[in-house]
């Protein structure tokens, strides 16, 4: 009987841990980092003046590039 017993809590233990495993896998479904990060800059006046850089790169404007950089 203590065969059966020990392999009854075994078993118990084995389903416990699956349970366990299947909760950490809903957990750690992918995250759509855009999504998340998506409008968390839209008042941060650094993260304007990083835009205006980029635009200027593009459109080859040195002038813009210059004015900003001046103290």
């Amino acid at each position: 009987m203590t065969t059966n017993a020990s392999l009854e809590e075994r078993l118990a233990a084995v389903e416990a841990a699956i349970a366990q495993l299947q909760q950490q896998i809903v957990i750690s479904q992918p995250i759509n980092w855009l999504q998340q990060i998506t409008g968390s800059f839209k008042d941060e006046p650094a993260f304007e003046e990083v835009l205006a850089y980029g635009r200027a790169i593009r459109q080859g404007d040195e002038s813009l590039l210059e004015a900003q950089d001046e103290p």
